[in-house]
C-alpha cells in the first residue's frame, strides 16, 4: 500500500488508482471518475502523466494507444464568477459551437478484445444510471442472464454529467411517487450496496419571480402535501433565513421542501455497477451497438462490433442517445437531445444547504460535499442536437444570474465546466414499456434531465414488472403509443 500521493488537489494516492485498476478501471476518463483525480485546482496539470504511467504499468492489457488524456475543461486557469459574469452575451441569438469537441467515437483501443456473450435473456443498451440499475434489480429478482451494453467508460453520458439534486417536488402524482420511493432506496443505498453516496437532504429552494410561476408553485405545494410531501410556501425573508445572504431579487414567492437533497453522482453508478458484476451481470464497456435482427415482430440478436447477442428481451435505456439507436430497429421515438451545461468552482466552507433554482429562469446551484457550488441554467435559445461542448455564453450568463441572487460569491473561482444532455419527450414525461410492432423491444429513456433521481424507483417497478409478468399502469400509462393517440400529460416542474 503506497501513500504517495498522485493528485495533490483531490489527495488521490498511488494505492487509490491502483484500487481503480484493480476493479477493471483500465482507462483514464474512468480512473478520474472513481478517483477524483485531475478534478481539482489545476485540473489534471500535475497529476495526469502520473496516473497515465501508473495504467501503463498496472494495466498490462491494455493497448499503449489506450492511454489517451480526459477531456480538458474550460476555463484554462481558475477565474472568478465576477469576471466571467462581465463577458457580454446576445439573448437574441442562439449558442452555438463549444469546447471541446466531445467525442462520439471511443478509441477502438480501449475495446475488450473478446467477444460479447452469444446469447443473453436480456441486453440492456445504455450503461448510465437508468440502465445499471435495472440489470441491478433483475439480479435481485434472480435473473441474472443479464449483458449490459455501453459504448464508452461508465459515466460518459448524462449520469455523469449532472449536478446530484433528488428531489419529489414535481407537478404530477406518478413523478411525485417515484421520486419519493428513489430517495428511500438512496437512503439505504451505502447499506445494501457498499457505496456511500453522500446523500445530504438539506431540501429544494424553487423561487419564483413570475406571477405564472408562483401559481405553478402553489399548485403543486398542494398537491405535494396530498401525496405526503411537506413543500410549503414561504416569504422572501423565510428563504433568507434558510439561506443567508440570499437577495430574493425580482421574486415574488418561494416554495421549500426540507426532505429534497443532493447525492454525488459517480458514486451512485459505480454501486449499481458493482452490485450488478457482484450477481453475475455482465457489464460490457466500449461495445458499440450496430443492428439488430429482427423476424415476426420480435428482436432476435442484438448486433454489436464486438459480434451478435441472441436474446428474449432487450432494454433501449440509451438516453439522449435512444432515438439513433431506436432507428437500427426501424422505430422512431419522439425524443430530442437538449444540451444543458453545468459547472463547478473552488470549494468553500460550508454555507449553502438546500439546492436553490429559480424556476422561471432554469438557474440552479447547490454545494457539494467537498464545498464547489455545483450549478446551471437553461438557455431558451439552445438548439436540439447532440453537442456537449462549453461555452463561454453559459458561463456568463449563470455567473450573472448567480451573483445576482448571491453577490458575495463573486470573487469565487470557477474550476471547470461541462456539458451533458436532457432527454426530452413533447409532454416531458418518460417513454416505458413495450414497443408497438416490436413487442420484446422495451423502452426506458425520455427523463428530460430527471431520470438520474428517478432511476431505483423505475428500475425497481420494472424489473418487477418484467420477471413477474404482472401489469403495471406505469409502462402503459408512459407508452409510446400516447404520441399517437393524443394521451399525453405534460410535466412541468422542469428545472431550465
Amino acid at each position: 500500500m503506497s501513500k504517495a500521493l498522485v493528485c495533490t488537489c483531490e489527495d488521490v494516492t498511488v494505492t487509490d488508482v491502483e484500487h481503480a485498476i484493480e476493479r477493471g478501471y483500465h482507462d483514464v476518463e474512468s480512473v478520474k471518475r472513481y478517483t477524483g483525480f485531475g478534478t481539482g485546482i489545476c485540473q489534471g496539470k500535475s497529476c495526469h502523466a502520473a496516473v497515465a504511467a501508473l495504467l501503463k504499468q498496472k494495466a498490462p492489457a491494455l493497448k499503449p494507444e489506450g492511454v489517451v488524456p480526459f477531456t480538458p475543461r474550460p476555463p484554462l486557469y481558475p477565474t472568478e464568477l465576477r469576471v466571467l459574469a462581465s463577458a457580454p452575451v446576445d439573448e437574441s441569438v442562439p449558442p452555438v459551437g463549444g469546447v471541446p469537441q466531445e467525442l462520439e467515437h471511443f478509441p477502438s483501443a480501449l475495446r475488450p478484445e473478446g467477444p460479447v456473450p452469444q446469447k443473453a435473456k436480456v441486453v440492456i443498451i445504455g450503461g448510465g444510471i437508468m440502465g445499471l440499475s435495472l440489470a441491478y434489480n433483475l439480479a435481485l429478482r434472480g435473473e441474472t442472464d443479464v449483458v449490459v451494453l455501453e459504448r464508452g467508460y461508465l459515466c460518459a453520458g448524462a449520469s455523469g454529467r449532472n449536478g446530484g439534486g433528488v428531489r419529489m417536488q414535481w407537478g404530477t402524482p406518478a413523478l411525485i411517487e417515484l421520486a419519493k420511493r428513489s430517495i428511500d432506496l438512496m437512503k439505504g443505498f451505502a447499506r445494501d450496496l457498499g457505496v456511500n453516496v453522500w446523500l445530504r437532504q438539506g431540501g429544494y429552494l424553487f423561487l419564483a419571480k413570475r406571477k405564472d410561476t408562483a401559481y405553478r408553485l402553489d399548485r403543486n405545494a398542494a398537491l405535494h402535501n396530498k401525496y405526503g410531501v411537506p413543500t410549503r410556501i414561504i416569504t422572501a425573508d423565510e428563504a433568507r433565513q434558510i439561506v443567508p445572504d440570499l437577495t430574493m431579487k425580482d421574486c415574488v414567492t418561494a416554495a421549500y421542501n426540507p426532505e429534497d437533497g443532493v447525492i454525488f453522482p459517480w458514486a451512485f453508478l459505480w454501486g449499481y455497477a458493482q452490485g450488478c458484476v457482484k450477481r453475475g451481470v455482465k457489464v460490457e464497456t466500449y461495445t458499440n451497438v450496430t443492428g439488430f435482427e429482427t423476424s415476426n415482430g420480435q428482436v432476435r440478436k442484438v448486433k454489436t462490433d464486438r459480434g451478435d447477442i441472441a436474446c428474449d428481451t432487450v432494454v433501449l435505456a440509451s438516453g439522449a442517445w435512444s432515438p439513433q439507436v431506436a432507428k437500427l430497429a426501424d422505430v422512431t421515438l419522439p425524443n430530442e437531445p437538449h444540451r444543458h451545461e453545468i459547472l463547478s468552482t473552488e470549494p468553500l466552507k460550508p454555507f449553502l444547504s438546500p439546492l436553490v433554482s429559480v424556476l422561471d429562469t432554469g438557474l440552479y446551484f447547490s454545494q457539494s460535499m467537498r464545498g464547489e457550488i455545483v450549478g446551471g441554467m437553461g438557455d431558451p435559445k439552445e438548439p436540439a442536437g447532440p453537442n456537449m461542448g462549453s461555452t463561454l455564453r453559459f458561463v456568463a450568463r449563470f455567473a450573472q444570474a448567480l451573483t445576482e441572487q448571491l453577490p458575495h460569491v463573486g470573487q469565487v473561482k470557477v474550476l471547470r465546466q461541462w456539458g451533458g444532455l436532457y432527454d426530452v419527450t413533447p409532454d416531458n414525461n418518460p417513454i416505458l414499456g413495450r414497443t408497438p410492432g416490436l413487442d420484446n423491444l422495451l423502452q426506458l429513456s425520455g427523463f428530460v434531465g430527471h431520470g438520474f433521481m428517478m432511476a431505483p424507483a423505475v428500475a425497481e417497478r420494472m424489473a418487477q414488472w418484467m420477471t413477474s409478468g404482472d401489469s403495471d399502469e406505469l409502462f402503459t400509462r408512459f407508452n409510446l403509443r400516447r404520441f399517437e393517440e393524443g394521451t399525453l400529460e405534460r410535466e412541468d416542474m422542469i428545472i431550465g
